[in-house]
């Protein structure tokens, strides 16, 4: 007898009342920027808690679910055909509202999620993703799981009135900083907010618009994107080529500071970084060092610490779910 199966042995009235038992919230929006990456809109059956920008919650798709054409092939096991596998986000948020007034988490009532279709495992020892080839199959009307629990320690916190901060992310670890300076502008926040991002392509950028009005319309806010892929970037022969922009390389050079119009200084400025742990720079107990560094070590270079070393300006705080 086989151990595994298949997910079309099991048939649509059995994956019906699957969802039933397990399903407990409803994409009522999907906003895709590119194939591999969209904005979805989740509305829980159950009224959301109250939880800080920059936390988290996990997701839940039924591995009987289908997968997205041109994803890597999983074989599931009988035994977990029938259960749910989980992966978590940070919540983002809309950034502006219908009525054009900055959207913060708890002004909607949906959670947002900012989402990269992951293809294929990264090397042939990793498991094939789970979630996102499932999730990429979904529109709105469609039902998935939202744990109740939203969690996580990184937020504002300590922040003076006209304290700088600087959000340092890559890819969709934007969705944090989002959330978190829609928050900081509705406050009235006076200090500037830096929100950095750096992506493979200028195509994969989902909120361009919502950042171009909010800096239109706050003086104190800023958005810079960079690219790592793009034509400018690998094509030295023509006139507006820039070279890879890497954030750890932007802000030792001083071109990040420059780019911005504000001066970076452990005596002013709170340092948040989401994203790729290669930029983040984070080496766990025992772990190998880094090739290059990333910007935890940069950043101490320059007299700033972690957050549990030191309150208020100077201090660093970053995401991290391995």
């Amino acid at each position: 007898m086989s151990d595994t199966i298949d997910s079309t042995t099991i048939d649509s009235d059995e994956a019906d009342r699957l969802r039933e038992k397990f399903y407990n919230a409803t994409i009522v929006e999907r906003i895709d920027k590119n194939p591999d990456l969209a904005r979805f809109r989740v509305q829980p059956d159950h009224p959301i808690p109250d939880f800080e920008p920059g936390q988290y919650v996990a997701l839940g798709l039924g591995n009987w679910e289908p997968r997205l054409d041109g994803t890597q092939n999983e074989v599931v096991p009988e035994k977990r055909i029938r259960k749910l596998s989980r992966r978590a986000y940070s919540i983002s948020c809309p950034m502006l509202g219908s009525d054009g007034q900055v959207a913060t988490v708890d002004s909607v009532d949906y959670l947002e999620f900012y989402v990269t279709l992951v293809r294929q495992a990264s090397s042939a020892e990793n498991k094939p993703p789970v979630l996102t080839p499932r999730l990429f199959c979904l529109a709105a009307g469609d039902r998935i799981e939202v744990q109740k629990k939203i969690t996580g320690q990184y937020t504002l916190s300590d922040l003076g009135p006209r304290d700088t901060v600087l959000m340092l992310g890559t890819g969709t670890g934007e969705a944090p900083h989002n959330a978190m300076a829609a928050k900081l502008l509705a406050q009235g926040h006076l200090g500037q907010i830096v929100n950095v991002t750096s992506v493979r392509h200028r195509a994969d950028l989902a909120y361009t618009r919502e950042h171009e009005i909010l800096m239109e319309r706050y003086s104190q806010y800023r958005y810079l994107p960079y690219t790592t892929r793009d034509p400018q970037n690998l094509d030295s022969s023509r006139p507006d080529f820039v070279g890879k922009q890497y954030i750890q390389d932007l802000f030792k050079s001083g071109d990040l500071a420059e780019a911005a119009g504000v001066e970076f200084s452990p005596s002013n400025t709170h340092v948040f970084l989401c994203g790729n742990p290669a930029m983040i720079g984070y080496v766990p107990p025992g772990g190998q060092p880094l090739a290059s560094p990333g910007m935890l070590s940069i950043l101490r270079d320059v007299g700033y610490r972690d957050n549990t070393e030191v309150q208020g300006p100077g201090s660093i705080r970053f995401e991290k779910y391995w």
